[in-house]
């Protein structure tokens, strides 16, 4: 429900992001801030409220008070308006190692969605900054999990495919980066860091579709063969996302290419 409190509140969101903006709208399908009491940062002038850091609100989401003017950002702000509809968290959302937490698990999904849910590139001239620790971040999980799930995964297609050991398929996630780091170094050194987060977002997504088969084969028992043919189906998908967001990205085939060149080799050494 919408409280008076509420009124006072302009949020200001990245319509550019489907999540956020989809957020966004829900606030206002719920009544919780009203159709005047959002806009996206893209249409926002400058001119109407001087104190808001245009580059911030582009990074992190802005929380205008109407009425004093004070700004504020990211966590801070889902905060201030969680307090708001339910007072009884306020003392959770006022706790300092919460907030620390939230706030660091707020930056790496703020500062890495273009690369989580990519957009057609834009002309507006802000956009959300590349913070070099948070890629770097969202880079090493996306890799430590998905190489976790592969792990277990290929155990499941023992006698189509050599059974990996403790460390291969980490091995091959990582020496993806680098592969293909090198290769976007030399067609477009200026999106390495767009692409890699992209390329390692399609393996997140791989490995997340793999987790129902590898939890439901603990219960039920099939042939590798069926294991190898959803793996095989699930690299097809990965591979018309990569067409997809390297098109986005205005990198053409041939990243495309080079992804596809490396997990063939890598098959042909594990299976010769």
């Amino acid at each position: 429900m919408r409280t008076k409190e509420l009124n006072k509140y302009l949020l200001l969101f990245d319509a550019e992001c489907p999540v956020c903006a989809w957020a966004a709208g829900t606030t206002a399908a719920n009544n919780i801030l009203g159709e005047n009491g959002k806009t996206p940062y893209q249409d926002f002038q400058s001119t109407a409220c001087p104190v808001i850091d245009r580059q911030r609100a582009a990074n992190e989401v802005a929380l205008l008070d109407v009425e004093t003017g004070q700004v504020s950002y990211g966590v801070e702000s889902m905060f201030k308006l969680l307090g708001s509809i339910a007072p009884f968290l306020n003392p959770l959302l006022s706790f300092g190692p919460f907030v620390w937490l939230m706030r660091k698990l707020y930056k790496l999904f703020a500062l890495n969605r273009r690369v989580i849910v990519p957009s057609a590139v834009s002309k507006n001239q802000i956009q959300p900054a590349l913070h070099l620790g948070y890629r770097v971040a969202y880079l090493l999980i996306t890799t430590l999990f998905a190489a976790f799930i592969l792990t277990h995964y290929v155990q499941l297609t023992a006698g189509m495919v050599p059974v990996s050991n403790a460390y291969r398929e980490y091995l091959i996630c990582g020496g993806q980066i680098v592969f293909q780091g090198a290769i976007i170094s030399l067609i477009a050194k200026n999106k390495v860091w767009d692409y890699l987060g992209n390329m390692m977002t399609i393996s997140f997504g791989g490995a997340l579709l793999l987790m129902p088969v590898l939890i439901l084969a603990k219960v039920f028992g099939y042939h590798p063969v069926i294991y190898t043919a959803y793996f095989m189906a699930v690299a097809g998908v990965m591979l018309f996302e990569h067409i997809r967001r390297s098109k986005l990205l205005g990198l053409g085939y041939s990243l495309t290419a080079s992804w596809v060149l490396y997990r063939t080799a890598i098959l042909l050494f594990i299976l010769y």
